[in-house]
């Protein structure tokens, strides 16, 4: 049964008043997943000594809820807080030499940039960011152009599935292809690409893969996953070394020593059989189509305002749920997000990235044709304004 976009959203608890397009941020959590949330803190609380006694136990149950989603085998992913967590872990793992470089892109997220240029201060390697130019036609294209960065001292291509300042899904399991062929480790960050576009981690072909459970699969926040290749997994070192550690691999080894880091709050990770059920209950595969093409007609629509064509191929696979529109330089992003929050109250992140100015739209299953026609009227508003 197909459930109403205004049936979907009173399953969250966002506030009614707000025109909420920045799931890509930080994802709103149903109901049911914020309940589940609750009862296991609930639980962590009546008995603590017990709680932390099951806990392995525990993860486990979530571990194999959240590989059935991922199509992983669970002992090949561990629990981390979140996709940056995940990153910083496999740059402290990575025995990366002086020379060695990492091939990324133009389109990465800050802060795991930032933990890449900390591993190279530690090691002498040395980060290469290749340019993906905008707009982009065609994926062998985007291929060939990031491959042409490949050197003999590439060591590591570092990537993100679904860029986060462009939305900009990229082909990485023919770079991941590609990278095995020649010898070279693929990490790859997945923090948008968990519940907006299928996974089959194992097919996909990275090394590793970091993901986000916190935002399209719509757990609580605090809920991230490392996925390793099973010949990789004695390599990863846990950023707080616990009582599953072992030197001398004797030990449960991953994922244990990664998730068990001494007492904290592990309910976000635990609800992942509850966040599954719900996407299974509600069809979300269907949803995140219905999400796409209420996405593409925003799009189009914000096109004909502006004039300013868009950043990929309408209705190609370069992106999902998730997409930015460019806006005329003449508008600082600052003019355009005080614009849109003042009167309609649009929750949507407006910014620079190389020279365009961008507005990153979210569709999530409880957007509604309401809430895009509020951000295109607003747009058009705008437009109407700076005209006279």
């Amino acid at each position: 049964m197909k459930h109403s976009r205004k049936a979907i959203k009173r399953l969250f608890q966002l506030d009614p008043d707000v025109v909420f397009l920045n799931h890509g941020s930080f994802g709103a959590c149903p109901r049911i997943v914020t309940r589940a949330y609750q009862d296991w803190q609930r639980r962590f609380e009546r008995q603590p000594v017990l709680f932390m006694r099951e806990l392995s136990g525990f993860f486990a149950q979530a571990r194999q809820a959240l590989g059935e989603y991922l199509c992983a085998p669970p002992d090949d992913l561990a629990f981390v807080i979140n996709a940056t967590h995940g990153v910083n872990m496999v740059t402290h793992s990575l025995r990366l030499q002086p020379g060695d470089q990492i091939l990324t892109t133009n389109h990465e997220y800050g802060a795991c940039i930032n933990a890449w240029n900390f591993a190279c201060e530690r090691t002498g390697a040395e980060l290469v960011r290749r340019a993906i130019d905008l707009p982009v036609k065609d994926p062998e294209e985007v291929v060939a152009g990031f491959w042409e960065g490949v050197t003999p001292r590439t060591r590591v291509i570092y990537l993100s599935h679904v860029t986060s300042p462009t939305a900009l899904t990229l082909p990485v399991a023919e770079i991941c292809r590609r990278a095995r062929q020649a010898g070279i480790l693929t990490v790859v960050d997945g923090a948008h690409a968990p519940g907006q576009i299928p996974l089959n981690l194992p097919e996909l072909g990275a090394d590793f893969y970091v993901g986000n459970c916190h935002k399209w699969m719509m757990s609580p926040k605090g809920a991230g996953f490392l996925y390793v290749r099973p010949e990789h997994q004695e390599t990863i070192r846990p950023l707080i070394v616990g009582h599953s550690y072992y030197p001398d691999r004797t030990g449960p080894g991953f994922p244990a020593h990664v998730e068990a880091i001494g007492t904290r709050d592990p309910a976000a990770a635990l609800t992942m059989p509850t966040v599954v059920d719900f996407m299974r209950k509600y069809h979300w595969d269907e949803v995140r189509q219905d999400c796409k093409t209420l996405l593409t007609t925003a799009l189009e629509q914000i096109t004909e305002i502006t004039g300013l064509p868009p950043l990929y191929p309408l209705n190609s696979g370069f992106y999902s749920q998730m997409a930015v529109a460019p806006i005329a330089p003449a508008f600082t992003p600052e003019e355009v997000q005080a614009h849109l929050l003042a009167p309609g109250r649009i929750e949507m992140p407006v910014f620079r990235w190389e020279n365009y100015h961008v507005m990153r739209i979210s569709v999530q299953g409880y957007t509604t044709e309401e809430d895009i026609a509020a951000l295109v009227a607003g747009v058009k508003n705008l437009y109407q304004r700076g005209a006279g």
